[in-house]
């Protein structure tokens, strides 16, 4: 059964999962899914925000808030079978819910709550800014994970890092600015001293360290932060082979070179390639660079070459899904060696 809006207990909630595993809902959980996460325990998941569906339960027993009952990530179908989202439901009390945990799934470092405030921003394109915040604390994640950012009234994101995991506790997102997004748009606003809370790291499409593949990188819009992060990650070994494809609509949208050209072995075996989807723009005046759609450009400059690769994206979903049909439909490329977390 669900109730919405729900009066909690005052003792923490205790959520069973059928079979034996249980975990405590603590006031700082946002939901039941980051209350598992933190406990250690890989339930099923993506993208944290409603989106992908990939954290369905079924409530057995006990009472709980739907945070947000229109979610897109449950069909017609899931709500007739009295499906919930785990990131967008909390306990009222002591519940028992029946879900499929995955060992691929738990978090290899543990999403913790932390104050960071904002040490300084800077402009990338019209429409795209990097923010440097600090916290008191190392930032500890893995190159390609992503944050919930949560601002004073209660808004909540998710947001890519940009940097590399860092004893001095930096930060960093490139932050696209959306009109009417309530969250970018605040964000756009904040100066200098402003605070706000992050909870994580979460995200499954991190850095596969073992591997020695050839990489390919390919990111659009503000998708370029975690692609960014990976690239500082893998292009400190020169030895390795990493194609770097960025999609822009227009000339003007193009940007991430910056943040790879003092990488060791840019320009010889780091290879940056820009892409402009819409030449008829003003804004695309003089590109004599790639053009069309990135997917459809990876396609054509990589080939069958991307079979043997390790491939991470990040951007729009019908980027997303192109690339998707494209890479395990057509090439035929191991699911193991595609890595993203669907965003919508």
């Amino acid at each position: 059964m669900t109730a919405s809006p729900a009066r909690q207990t005052d003792a923490a909630p205790l959520v069973t999962i059928e079979g034996g595993a249980s975990f405590v809902q603590n006031p700082g959980d946002a939901s039941l899914l980051q209350a598992a996460l933190r406990a250690g325990l890989g339930l099923p998941y993506e993208c944290s925000s409603g989106g992908c569906g990939s954290c369905r339960i079924q409530v057995l027993a006990g009472e709980v808030e739907t945070l947000w009952p229109d979610a897109p990530g449950l069909s017609a179908r899931d709500r007739r079978k009295g499906l919930q989202l785990a990131c967008q439901t909390r306990a009222c009390g002591d519940v028992t819910i029946k879900v499929g945990l995955d060992r691929a799934c738990a978090p290899r470092v543990t999403p913790q709550v932390t104050t960071l405030e904002l040490a300084a921003t800077r402009d990338l394109t019209r429409d795209i800014r990097e923010f440097s915040f600090r916290a008191p604390g190392p930032a500890d994640f893995i190159p390609g994970q992503y944050a919930i950012l949560r601002t004073g009234d209660g808004l909540r994101r998710c947001y890519s890092m940009s940097n590399l995991p860092n004893a001095e506790g930096i930060w960093e997102f490139q932050i696209k600015r959306v009109p009417g997004g309530a969250v970018s748009n605040a964000l756009f606003d904040m100066a200098p001293g402003a605070t706000l809370d992050l909870d994580g790291p979460y995200g499954l499409a991190y850095l596969v360290e073992d591997s020695t593949r050839p990489v390919v990188l390919i990111a659009g819009g503000s998708g370029l932060a975690p692609m960014i992060s990976l690239a500082r990650a893998i292009g400190a070994d020169p030895s390795r082979r990493l194609d770097f494809f960025y999609g822009g609509r227009t000339a003007a949208d193009i940007c991430g070179e910056t943040h790879l050209v003092d990488l060791p072995g840019f320009g010889d075996s780091l290879l940056y390639h820009p892409v402009v989807s819409t030449l008829e723009d003003p804004l695309s005046a003089g590109w004599q660079g790639l053009s069309g759609f990135v997917h459809e450009v990876v396609g054509r400059q990589m080939g069958e070459s991307l079979r043997e690769a390790e491939i991470y994206f990040a951007g729009p979903p019908p980027m997303a899904e192109a690339l998707q049909r494209m890479l395990m439909l057509d090439l035929k490329v191991p699911f193991e060696q595609i890595h993203y977390d669907r965003f919508f």
